[in-house]
């Protein structure tokens, strides 16, 4: 299972989602350390990304995960995927790609950006990444989770219902 933590910078994507690689015992991928130096400095400026910045970030975090599913095991992702062809891209990574939206409000989401010193995301990019994010709603592969509840009960809830999700083992 590949599953991708998404949402807006801020909203506890890397927190929740190194939660549930401890809980299931898979490895973490932090989808920040993929980006190219010229992104990271593009957003430090204070400049979002554009779709032609995005794809080759998307295809390297999509070759990880492929690797790791070709070789039979799983794997959690912290990734932005903010629009709806990014999350389609990232999908063919593997056949069971799971996406666990963590939604909350930009209120709650500035104070978590101001709260992180020395992080090359400036609060002042979160408005660009709410008016890009594409909610993944009624989408059959995708859950969407409160960020007010703490960071354990969000993980002990998604694992729950990735839990469900897994094929059955034969005996």
């Amino acid at each position: 299972m590949i599953v991708i933590v998404m949402g807006v910078s801020g909203c506890g994507k890397s927190s929740v989602g190194q939660a549930i690689a401890r809980q299931t015992g898979w490895p973490f991928i932090e989808g920040d350390d993929l980006h190219s130096n010229a992104n990271r400095a593009k957003m430090t400026s204070g400049t979002p990304l554009n779709d032609d910045d995005r794809w080759p970030w998307l295809d390297a975090l999509a070759d990880a995960a492929r690797t790791i599913d070709a070789n039979g095991g799983s794997v959690v992702i912290a990734c932005s995927a903010l629009k709806q062809v990014y999350r389609e891209r990232l999908a063919r990574a593997g056949n069971n790609v799971k996406f666990i939206h963590l939604s909350g409000d930009g209120a709650t989401i500035l104070k978590r950006m101001q709260a992180r010193p020395n992080h090359y995301m400036p609060p002042g990019l979160l408005d660009s990444q709410l008016a890009t994010l594409e909610s993944p709603v009624n989408a059959e592969n995708a859950y969407t989770f409160d960020i007010t509840m703490p960071v354990e009960e969000i993980a002990n809830q998604v694992v729950d219902v990735l839990n469900k999700q897994l094929p059955a083992r034969s005996a």
